[in-house]
This record gives C-alpha cells, structure tokens and sequence, in this order.
C-alpha cells in the first residue's frame, strides 16, 4: 500500500486498540487501523493525554507531528511515516503509520558502543562512560538518507532527535516523533551531526527549493496555520532561505544542548 492509500486508511478505517506503549510520556497507544479487506497497524497519540511543555506553550504535540509530515511530503523527503489527525477512543489525536514489526521495534542507524566496535564508515558524534565508567561513543551511519534527515531536521528544528527514533525498514530509514520541532528559537538537538557544516548535497538542495515553493503556495501555509503560529511559520520559512543560503549543514547553537537527552 502506497502512501496516500495508507493515509486514506489512517483516516477512515476502524482503530482499534491493542494497549498502550510503556515508554511514552503521552499516553500513546499502538493501534490496528482496518478497513476491509485492508489493514495497518499505527501509533495513536491523544491530544488528552498530553503532557504540557513549558517552551512549547502554542498549540498541540499532536498538532506539530501534522504539521512536521506536511512539510516533509512538501518537500518530498519521504522521511516521516504516513500520518494524520483524526478523532479515536480518547479524543482527537495523531494517528501515524507503526514502522516495523508489531510490537517488535525496527533496528537503528544510531549505535552507543565501545569505540573499537564503531561499524566502518560510520560518523563518531559524542564520547561518554557507561554506568561502570567505560569509555563508550555515541556513533550513526553514513547514508544519503540519513543524511537527507539531518537536513529535514534542521528544517523542523527538531530539539528531539534521539537516536530510537530513527529506524530502519523496508530499505529506509524512517524519523518518528515530531512533536517537539518547529520552535519559533533555534533549538535543534539531534544526533545527526556527522555532517555539520559540510556542503549540502543536491538533492536535498532540490528538496529545500521544493519546499520553500510550496511555502509560498497559500494552500501548504492553510494547512499549517491551524498547527502553528504565524511567527512559527515565518521562522520555517527563514531556515529554508537561510540553509539555501550558505547550502551547508548547520552547526550546533551557541547556548544551547546540541544532544537530546537520552541520546537514544
């Protein structure tokens, strides 16, 4: 099943409820989503079950999930499973395409290990000690697709990029967990700084050109405003004409944590 045809699903079939996911903060459950003779399986995050965050006082997480894979299908990075806003068993909620195997987690492209044991070719981002005091690094791996995340990352501002939600299926790698991006403030934390500062390449170039023309398309800013502010939107569009500008991968913030915490 194609994208679209997931999202019609995801927004018409039946949910159904098969219990709740132990590691979120937000009362998100994974669910079976079924229309026959289709199915998929999904997580569902209630706007009610959400937990108020101090700096990111202005709409909904649920909200912002939207609004991240609007912008991510605008841009056509095709990073951010197929998701949706719709109504389920506790209310109004985001509704998101489950990437893997339930309720099996799908592997990582990001790896915490000793430093003899980083995969060939793979990017050193951080170097820490274990609970024993062992010297560990915090590694990710060199691919064209992660590396069109990083940059998609810098375009929502993402200050949550752990290294679990990144995963790798069917021959993709996917980013989940959106709902603390899009900050009007730099606040970009992310464990994708293999890159920083080092031109971008062209298709993500192509991608960000792709964006910024359909930021200036009044029907993508329509589906954005009911998600964001306007100043939030403004700010969007200034970090696309800001990375088409110097056409390089940022540089952590001055002032502010470059690594989320836990960085997996």
């Amino acid at each position: 099943m194609d994208a679209d045809a997931t999202r019609v699903l995801l927004r018409t079939g039946h949910i159904s409820v098969l219990g709740g996911l132990p590691d979120s903060s937000n009362h998100a459950a994974l669910v079976r989503v079924t229309a026959a003779p289709d199915e998929v399986f999904a997580v569902y995050k209630p706007i009610a079950g959400e937990r108020p965050l101090w700096d990111f006082p202005d709409g909904t997480l649920a909200g912002r999930e939207i609004a991240c894979a609007l912008i991510d299908e605008a841009g056509g990075w095709g990073i951010v499973p197929p998701t949706v806003l719709r109504d389920g068993p506790l209310g109004p909620g985001a509704l998101q395409q489950w990437i893997g195997e339930p309720p099996r987690v799908s592997p990582s492209p990001v790896t915490v290990t000793t430093a003899d044991e980083v995969p060939k070719g793979w990017w050193v981002v951080l170097e820490g000690e274990g609970e024993g005091g062992e010297p560990l690094v915090l590694a990710h791996a060199d691919t064209a697709v992660l590396r069109s995340i990083a940059v998609l990352d810098a375009v929502l501002n993402n200050s949550d990029r752990k290294g679990g939600h990144l995963l790798d299926w069917h021959d993709h790698t996917w980013g989940i967990d959106h709902g603390v991006s899009l900050h009007e403030e730099p606040k970009l934390r992310t464990v994708l700084w293999g890159w920083a500062g080092r031109p971008l390449v062209e298709g993500d170039i192509t991608r960000l050109q792709a964006l910024a023309g359909a930021l200036d398309d009044e029907s993508l800013v329509a589906q954005l405003q009911p998600h964001l502010t306007s100043t939030e939107i403004d700010a969007l569009t200034e970090r696309v004409e800001r990375l088409l500008a110097t056409r390089r991968h940022p540089m952590p913030s001055p002032g502010w944590p470059a690594i989320p915490w836990p960085a997996m």
